[in-house]
């Protein structure tokens, strides 16, 4: 990987272009403007029933220019880059902006590379040849239908990405990087009779398809779909009421990021409208509770070296011990609150605004043996696995639906359970939280967060943690 602190090809842009991209969005009212580039290249193939079903290959390219005044922003992107079609963004973009003031002077830094890297890589992960990676998905579908007669079903697929951004900005910022992310996924469906269950399982992050071709990698995903789809050929209804949660370490993270992590962003607190808003200071959860957001785990899917306005990414602590100590900010949010960017600006690709988005967001381990936790119920659920869910940002309500999770009874884990739903709110959650595990684990790669029609990579975590009286729904009795 070049090392060179050049801009991204084909985005090698001289500087006067740079300029004038810059310039054009420049005028009274504005604050700053900001150049984004972009080419990416994405690779899908998708194996099913022993036969490669798709193959897709897309190259993107294109520049976004964004002007801000005061809290207007203006934005407008294009798919050509070339000095004229900057220019008409950048026009358009501070027609939008416009708010009265005395224009800033530009001053336009050398082109740098961030000062650490999260994820070198000597090979691009499409750069790959194409039989190597249809090759993996051939060998991940003969092993899982070699686990279990009763497999009848697999669909394998394999996303290759890497991405190079050049973010540019009026007050210096000239920053570039190159961004890998793998992601392998496998659906198993099993039959046993009438009764038919599907499960799914996967790997990834932000490092080269070597790391996946390991046996010991793509064998994890497809034991892990093949172990839940047969275990719940056995589950049944989930009972229903209020009843103690008990959370499974990894994956369950995804409710928290749902149920609080989204109400932690700055947008939303600057506006008002989330239920943390203006609560810094505030015990807002169990003081067993540490939340962190950490952009820099090397690898990670949701880790970046610069986020998409060119600010380092850090770890940021946002619940300590209870205490809501932070927000997550992107350069805009944290300067109307007064506050300094988190490394938290995030965008889905040049044709998009950066907003306030998390990285990897996580509960640090507390020092409750795991078992011990479990054994402490009388009643309640154990989730392990979580598919879909959905939260409101202003109440905290959420409901999510967990694809694996067992009965407790006396403190032993029991049946499996079907159609187990988690219902309640984020910040009365926090507070239910009575025992954290000291088992953290992250998830395994395969996380993508939506806000504002913005689809982007994102890590989870916790450790096994017990909820105390959460509303359950299910069919069962």
């Amino acid at each position: 990987m070049t090392t060179t602190p050049t801009l991204p090809q084909p985005l090698d842009l001289d500087e006067a272009t740079l300029v004038q991209g810059l310039e054009s969005a420049i005028g009274p009212g504005i604050d700053e403007a900001e150049l984004f580039l972009e080419h990416s290249i994405r690779e899908n193939l998708v194996l099913e029933r022993g036969r490669v079903r798709r193959v897709a290959r897309d190259v993107l390219q294109g520049a976004g220019v964004r002007a801000l005044g005061g809290e207007r922003t203006g934005y407008a992107h294009s798919d050509e880059v070339t000095v004229e079609s900057l220019q008409l963004a950048g026009g358009t973009a501070r027609a939008i902006a416009r708010a009265g003031r005395p224009a800033p002077p530009i001053a336009l830094a050398s082109a740098s590379r961030p000062t650490h890297d999260l994820y070198p890589v000597s090979t691009a992960p499409p750069d790959e040849r194409v039989d190597t990676r249809i090759g993996l998905l051939e060998a991940v579908d003969r092993y899982a239908r070699g686990l279990d007669p009763r497999v009848d079903h697999v669909q394998a697929g394999l996303f290759c990405e890497h991405r190079h951004v050049a973010i540019v900005g009026s007050d210096g910022r000239n920053v570039s990087d190159e961004r890998p992310l793998v992601r392998l996924t496998v659906e198993v469906g099993v039959k046993r009779g009438s009764v038919r269950r599907v499960a799914r399982q996967g790997i990834g992050g932000r490092h080269e398809l070597e790391t996946l071709l390991a046996e010991d990698a793509w064998k994890v995903a497809a034991r892990e779909a093949v172990r839940i789809a047969v275990t719940n050929l056995d589950a049944v209804p989930s009972p229903a009421g209020e009843m103690d949660v008990v959370l499974g370490p990894g994956w369950p993270g995804i409710l928290l990021h749902e149920a609080i992590g989204h109400g932690l962003e700055g947008d939303f607190n600057r506006k008002g409208i989330s239920a943390f808003a203006g609560r810094i200071g505030e015990l807002v959860a169990n003081e067993l509770c540490t939340v962190v957001d950490d952009g820099t785990l090397p690898g990670r899917r949701g880790s970046l070296n610069v986020d998409d306005e060119g600010t380092p990414t850090q770890r940021t602590v946002l619940i300590e011990r209870g205490v809501l100590v932070g927000y997550l900010h992107d350069r805009l949010n944290a300067k109307l609150m007064g506050m300094r960017p988190t490394g938290n600006g995030r965008r889905e690709t040049y044709a998009h605004p950066p907003i306030p988005r998390m990285t990897n967001t996580f509960m640090l381990a507390g020092n409750d043996d795991p078992e011990e936790i479990i054994r402490g119920v009388k009643r309640g659920i154990y989730a392990v696995t979580f598919g879909g869910g959905s939260v409101d940002i202003t109440s905290g309500q959420f409901v999510f639906e967990a694809s694996e999770a067992y009965l407790i009874e006396d403190g032993r884990v029991g049946a499996p359970l079907v159609g187990a739903t988690l219902i309640g709110s984020g910040p009365d959650v926090l507070m239910r939280i009575d025992r954290v595990g000291s088992d953290l684990k992250l998830d395994r790669g395969v996380g993508v967060c939506g806000k504002q029609d913005q689809l982007v990579p994102v890590g989870v975590g916790v450790p096994t943690i017990r909820i105390r009286g959460l509303t359950v729904g299910g069919t069962g009795g």
